[in-house]
């Protein structure tokens, strides 16, 4: 009889002969256009967060590798994934020698102490994001005025400060739509929302160009569109729920799905194939169970934002989703008959 090879390897499991850096390639492509256009709208401050981000993510996994006698994973792009979508998600004038550590953190501790690719508890750009938010709080919410004249030729010198030295921002500083609804009530126009034509992080702009990313990826089989519509679905049921109840205390539902970072975390990070769940049941209730933490810290919480939190939180209870919710085996009774 012929030998049969059982192939045993840890997550993301790949199927219809795709290689997983195949797969990540095609991520970094679905992200380009929200990237470009994040670079059209901030200047030449967030293009080299994006770039020292990767660069600094790429550089931390081989010098990991390297470390522990281990060929190098670079060139499977999980890194670079991780460096521009934390990069996105930072400020355009974010001090680089910040950015820097914020990415080293998201490999060392995001994914490489767990073992690698594969391993990760939790989403590793989120993982750096949220150890920025704690060391530096006062960089990370300060916001520059999109489409200023001189973006392209002028760098905010806060982008070049010194290590450790408090960075000064160059101008007036914006508020996001998200802080100046929470705190001092001020809404936003759907349309500059929908396009990008306002204030916040490169990955807050245009979500069209983020939704065709996600598309993109959904038609190729490389992304569960599951977690992404459940997770904007709850959270345009929820707000638009209280948003009926007071119109005049909580915004539209419009403004909850496209003002922050809710479309990149839905399509590009809550739906980490190792973070997530893998039964079709448990991408529902996970995604239902980010769009209510998002709903929820943005409207009662202290902060104006709450998708970073929200997909960290829901990725400790992941595998547990799975656990509660798991399919029954084919040929066998949902439940034992009493006698």
């Amino acid at each position: 009889m012929p030998k049969l090879t059982l192939n045993i390897s840890t997550s993301p499991h790949v199927v219809k002969g795709l290689s997983t850096d195949t797969i990540m390639k095609h991520v970094v492509l679905a992200l380009m256009p929200a990237a470009a256009f994040g670079v059209y709208v901030f200047g030449t401050g967030a293009l080299l967060v994006m770039l020292t981000s990767t660069v600094f993510a790429v550089a931390t996994e081989h010098l990991l590798n390297r470390w522990i006698r281990k060929n190098t994973t670079v060139n499977d792009y999980s890194a670079a994934i991780t460096g521009l979508l934390l990069g996105m998600c930072l400020p355009p004038a974010f001090p680089l020698w910040m950015t820097a550590i914020g990415s080293a953190i998201s490999i060392a501790l995001g994914k490489f102490i767990f073992g690698g690719l594969g391993c990760n508890v939790f989403n590793p750009a989120l993982v750096g994001r949220a150890f920025l938010q704690a060391a530096f709080p006062g960089a990370i919410t300060t916001w520059t005025d999109p489409f200023k004249a001189d973006r392209f030729f002028n760098v905010p010198s806060s982008v070049f400060a010194w290590p450790f030295m408090s960075p000064v921002v160059d101008g007036v500083s914006g508020a996001t739509p998200l802080s100046a609804f929470k705190f001092d009530h001020v809404n936003s126009q759907s349309y500059d929302l929908v396009m990008g034509f306002c204030g916040g992080s490169a990955g807050e702009t245009s979500a069209v160009f983020l939704l065709l990313g996600g598309i993109y990826l959904a038609w190729r089989k490389m992304l569960n569109w599951r977690i992404p519509v459940s997770v904007l679905l709850t959270v345009l049921v929820f707000s638009g729920t209280m948003h009926f109840l007071d119109a005049t205390r909580y915004p539209s539902p419009v403004f909850m799905v496209f003002a922050g970072g809710l479309m990149l975390g839905a399509i590009f990070m809550a739906t980490d194939m190792v973070a997530s769940p893998v039964t079709s049941t448990g991408v529902w209730v996970y995604g239902a169970i980010i769009g209510i933490l998002v709903v929820l810290i943005r409207l009662w919480g202290g902060l104006p934002e709450g998708v970073m939190y929200a997909i960290l939180l829901t990725n400790a209870i992941s595998p547990h989703i799975d656990n509660l919710i798991r399919p029954r085996v084919y040929g066998t009774l949902k439940k034992a008959k009493a006698s």
